[in-house]
């Protein structure tokens, strides 16, 4: 998505003759539906005028095209300016710029990672512009498919060359994306460097083609495990991301050459690339290093371990992929890494009776140099789960570890909106947003009246085997010891939960659209489009969600231990369950990068998120219930 476009002649006068951040403003309030801090504004005020200067030669035709705030597909991350034209051979091309205002800056030992104040790093320029550019090759088909070569740079109009922002330490990235400061050499250098992609100008349909072109089916983790461990990522990280992988390294490393133990906590929600990150970790360190990657979810573990026999070269690998329930008796620091996935599902004992341990997150940290936590608290979903930020910390300072911690915030999954998750986190009642309809949001999200016609639905967007349902469990498992019967069975829609051959592979198992999936099979998981049945465990009440934990099926694990807690603590057991099957209902919505379809067993349930889709179908369903 572009939120400001024009050509060259029509930005140059934008910024002469109007108050181009006024402009800027409008077009993002319009295009996104959200806010700008007045800093933002700033920086359009003062940065585009650069630009505009740098463009205003007559080398550079006045037909080029010129947008400002490319969204990237299937995320947030927005490209300061983007150029295009022809080359004098007639080939289109596009050229990103990354802008900044820095004067100064301390380099970094880490890997393309700058300090711009004490304790505030940030990705150098250069490796932002290229990684964007990188990014769009993954996701656009016209630069994929190579019928737009894109070009990226960073422009520093305010500083000036000092040997640190330029130091040859960050020269692989400014090679892949040119780095121009203040001065005039160097703005004649970014002129000379846009011209020769531009100089034939016919700039619109060439930036028309790049915000057209289709975005290529979405990457999943799995499939790109063996390039990621042989040391060809697929997942270039993006800011935040590149940040925090930097941070575990060097944790990592600074616990093995000190023999002090550290402990990294990472929080992140739904789709910011936690697992990406975990496993590019494990990439990064695993050779010459004692490391594991754990997870308490088997589907995850099991998925990648799939993917890696696919490959006789990788197979051996598997090694690196364990449960978290192993550290019972393992000496300490007798790892030097630990990568703890999903460490919101680790539990106080393990084993096969649940009768093993003390407590998992203290056995983690106890058992290696350096253990790194990427968590998402509201993604408990059993009531055993007890990984919490706080927990880590505690066990953590009681070994006598340094405690850092991060977060991960830009979101990848759900067509890269934070609105939608921030619209279902009000919609499920778990915390009061400013998102209280999906107005202005690209996702897509449907409610349907027939549990048949949403499988129906699921099933269309099944052509690359990247379409689930899932429901919550409310149904009692009958085909686990007969194979003909049927399980989930709503009026005449009939069908059986996951099965037993697929194990934890259910999710990338071909006939697995002809079934119904669980939380177990899917948390840590993703597809392009998830179906989700909720069952009679969440229904309405006096005008708000209640859940009902007995409408769960007796055999549920996930709420083992309600009935005993409910006798001797009601209020806490109450509070307990609401929490655990609400955020069962956020986990399963939120396993869809482009949409999510819902069918509720409650109509009033069906009625309310049908009602919280747009504002004015919300104040027509107000009326009705006035009326």
């Amino acid at each position: 998505m572009i939120v400001y476009q024009a050509d060259k002649d029509a930005f140059l006068r934008d910024c002469n003759d109007k108050e181009i951040e006024e402009i800027i403003l409008a077009s993002y309030k319009a295009a996104t539906n959200t806010k700008v801090s007045s800093s933002e504004v700033a920086s359009w005020r003062e940065s585009l005028r650069y630009v505009a200067r740098a463009l205003n030669h007559p080398s550079i035709p006045g037909d080029i095209g010129v947008a400002v705030e490319f969204i990237l597909p299937q995320s947030r991350k927005r490209i300061d300016v983007v150029l295009t034209g022809h080359a004098a051979d007639g080939s289109p091309h596009v050229i990103i710029i990354e802008l900044k205002q820095w004067s100064s800056i301390k380099q970094s030992n880490r890997d393309a990672m700058i300090e711009l104040r004490p304790g505030d790093l940030r990705v150098h320029p250069s490796y932002q512009a290229w990684s964007y550019s990188a990014f769009l090759e993954g996701f656009n088909e016209a630069v994929h498919k190579g019928m737009l070569q894109v070009h990226p740079c960073a422009y520093l109009h305010n500083y000036v060359s000092d040997g640190v922002i330029d130091s040859p330490h960050y020269k692989p990235y400014i090679q892949r994306a040119p780095l121009f400061l203040k001065g005039a050499g160097d703005l004649e250098g970014l002129r000379a460097f846009i011209s020769q992609y531009t100089s034939k100008g016919n700039g619109i349909p060439v930036l028309a083609k790049l915000d057209s072109a289709p975005i290529r089916p979405s990457k999943a983790l799995a499939d790109e495990l063996c390039g990621l461990l042989s040391g060809n990522s697929a997942f270039t990280l993006l800011d935040e991301q590149k940040h925090v992988f930097e941070a575990a390294k060097a944790a990592c490393a600074q616990a093995h050459a000190d023999r002090k133990p550290r402990v990294v906590i990472i929080e992140g929600g739904p789709g910011t690339g936690k697992s990406v990150v975990a496993v590019n970790l494990l990439a990064a360190v695993r050779e010459g290093l004692n490391v594991k990657y754990v997870s308490k979810n088997a589907a995850p573990r099991e998925v990648y371990k799939s993917a890696l026999s696919k490959s006789k070269v990788n197979d051996r690998l598997h090694h690196f992929f364990g449960g978290s329930g192993a550290y019972v008796n393992t000496p300490e620091n007798e790892f030097d890494l630990l990568i703890v996935d999903e460490a919101h599902r680790l539990t106080e004992q393990g084993g096969f009776y649940g009768n093993e341990g003390k407590n998992q997150i203290m056995e983690l940290i106890n058992a290696a140099l350096c253990s790194v936590f990427f968590i998402d608290e509201d993604q408990r979903v059993t009531l055993k789960d007890i990984g919490t930020k706080e927990a880590i910390r505690d066990f953590a300072i009681a070994r006598g570890a340094t405690v850092e911690e991060y977060a991960l915030s830009s979101q990848f999954r759900c067509a890269g909106s934070d609105g939608y998750l921030a619209w279902l986190d009000d919609a499920l009642q778990i915390r009061p947003t400013a998102n209280p309809t999906l107005d202005q949001i690209s996702y897509d999200f449907q409610v349907f009246d027939d549990p048949s016609a949403l499988h129906a639905a699921i099933e269309s967007k099944n052509a690359v085997n990247r379409a689930r349902v899932v429901a919550g469990y409310c149904w009692p498992w009958n085909s686990k010891k007969d194979s003909k019967e049927m399980d989930i069975v709503i009026g005449n829609y009939r069908r059986q939960w996951n099965l037993d051959k697929d194990g934890s592979l259910w999710i990338v198992s071909a006939d697995s659209i002809d079934q119904v999936g669980c939380i177990h099979t899917c948390q840590g998981l993703e597809v392009d489009y998830i179906g989700v049945i909720i069952g009679p465990d969440l229904i309405m009440e006096n005008g708000a969600l209640k859940t009902v934990p007995r409408a769960r099926d007796r055999r549920d694990k996930t709420m083992k231990g309600f009935v005993k807690l409910s006798q001797s603590h009601p209020s806490h057991a109450a509070e307990l369950a609401d929490t655990i099957i609400k955020n069962t209902y956020r986990t399963l919505m939120t396993r869809g990068m482009k949409g999510c379809y819902v069918y509720a067993t409650d109509p009033q349930v069906a009625a309310y998120f049908r009602a919280r889709l747009q504002h004015a179908a919300a104040v027509e369903q107000a009326v009705e219930l006035e009326a």
